[in-house]
C-alpha cells in the first residue's frame, strides 16, 4: 500500500512538470534550453502553441505564458530564424482549445 502511494506520488510531481509552461524568450541561443521555430502552417509543427494572458493559465502543454525574467520560467526559449537550427517547431494557435501535440516524439523538450 505504502509503495504504491509513493510511486503515485512521484507520477503526480512528474505530470506537474508536464503542465509547466512558463518560459522565458532568451537573446542567445546559448542562454536558451531549447531553440524554437514559429512554422507558417500547423501541419509543419511539433506543438500548436496558444499564449495565455496570466500564469496560472499555462496548465497544459500548448498554453505557454512568457516571464519577464529568465529566474521565473520553467524552460527558456529561443526563436531562431530558421526551421532547421530548432529543436521544436511551433504554430501560434488563435484559441486556447487548438494547443496540443502533434509530435510528441518532442515532449522532452518541456520536461
Amino acid at each position: 500500500m505504502k509503495r504504491n502511494l509513493i510511486i503515485l506520488s512521484i507520477f503526480f510531481l512528474m505530470s506537474q512538470g508536464l503542465l509547466a509552461q512558463k518560459l522565458y524568450k532568451c537573446d542567445h541561443d546559448y542562454q536558451a534550453d531549447f531553440k524554437v521555430f514559429s512554422v507558417q502552417h500547423e501541419y509543419q509543427a511539433d506543438l500548436k502553441v496558444y499564449v495565455v494572458d496570466h500564469e496560472y493559465q499555462a496548465k497544459k502543454n500548448g498554453l505557454w505564458f512568457f516571464v519577464k525574467h529568465d529566474y521565473q520560467a520553467d524552460k527558456k526559449v529561443f526563436f531562431t530564424d530558421h526551421d532547421y537550427q530548432a529543436d521544436l517547431k511551433i504554430y501560434f494557435v488563435d484559441y486556447e482549445y487548438q494547443a496540443g501535440w502533434r509530435n510528441k516524439e518532442k515532449m522532452h523538450l518541456l520536461l
